[in-house]
C-alpha cells in the first residue's frame, strides 16, 4: 500500500510540473506573438501570415484632366454647335450664321458637319436676319459699293479684291475671303453685310456647298426677316 501511494504522489507532482512548463512556455509565446508580423489576409483565403509582405495600397482612380476648348486657326474658341435650325433643304445642306457667336455652322442631313468664324455687317451696314439661298459664285471679283449707290470714293466706299466669293443674295451680300478681317472674325464685325471668313474656310464653302443652300442670318441688328428666292 505504502509503494502505491508513493508511486502516485510522484506521478501527481510530475504532472503538476508538467502542467506548470506549459503555462510558462505560453506566457512566454505571449511577447513573441506580439512583435510578430501582422497576419495579412487575402481575399478568399484564410488568415496568414506571410514574413515580408507588404499589402499594396489601394490604387487611386486617376484625375480627370480638364477639358480644353478647341480653338479656330486665328485663336478663337470654337462654340458648340446649335441645333440645326428647322428649314427645309433640297441639297440636304444647312448654313447657319449666328452673330451672337460670330461663327457660320454647317450641317447636312440633320448632322453638324463644320464652324467658322466670321465677320458680318457692322451696326452701321448690318446683315440683315432671314434665310438666303446659295447663288452664283465667283473664284475672284472686284466688289464695289457703287453697285449698290455708294461712291467708292466716299468715306464709306470701297473697291476691293476678293476670293471664293459665294453669292446669298441678289443684293451683294457673299460669303467670301476676307484675310484683312481675320482677326475679327469670330469676336467682331467689320464688312459692310457679306460674312466673312479666311482663305481655307472660304475655299472650303466654295468647293462644297452646293447651290440653293439655305443659309440662316440670326442675331444680328439688322431686322427683319429677309428672305430671297431660291434662283
Amino acid at each position: 500500500m505504502l509503494s502505491t501511494t508513493k508511486h502516485a504522489r510522484h506521478g501527481a507532482a510530475k504532472s503538476l510540473l508538467a502542467a506548470v512548463a506549459g503555462a510558462v512556455a505560453m506566457a512566454a509565446a505571449i511577447p513573441a506573438q506580439a512583435q510578430a508580423a501582422p497576419v495579412t489576409i487575402i481575399p478568399g483565403l484564410p488568415p496568414v501570415e506571410i514574413p515580408g509582405f507588404k499589402p499594396p495600397k489601394q490604387l487611386q482612380p486617376p484625375k480627370p484632366k480638364p477639358q480644353v476648348q478647341p480653338k479656330a486657326d486665328n485663336g478663337v474658341p470654337i462654340p458648340p454647335a446649335p441645333p440645326q435650325p428647322p428649314v427645309a433643304s433640297r441639297t440636304g445642306w444647312v448654313g447657319l450664321s449666328d452673330d451672337h457667336q460670330h461663327f457660320i455652322f454647317w450641317y447636312r442631313n440633320g448632322v453638324f458637319v463644320r464652324s467658322m468664324p466670321t465677320s458680318m455687317g457692322t451696326n452701321k451696314h448690318p446683315t440683315p436676319n432671314g434665310t438666303y439661298y446659295i447663288k452664283d459664285r465667283k473664284r475672284s471679283m472686284w466688289m464695289d459699293s457703287s453697285t449698290y449707290g455708294v461712291p467708292v470714293k466716299s468715306p464709306e466706299g470701297y473697291r476691293t479684291f476678293v476670293e471664293y466669293a459665294v453669292r446669298m443674295d441678289w443684293n451683294g451680300i457673299f460669303i467670301h475671303g476676307a484675310p484683312w478681317s481675320v482677326a475679327q472674325q469670330g469676336r467682331s464685325n467689320a464688312s459692310h453685310g457679306c460674312l466673312n471668313v479666311s482663305m481655307p474656310n472660304a475655299k472650303w464653302v466654295f468647293d462644297t456647298i452646293p447651290r440653293s443652300t439655305p443659309v440662316i442670318v440670326r442675331g444680328t441688328v439688322g431686322g427683319g426677316n429677309w428672305r430671297t428666292p431660291r434662283d
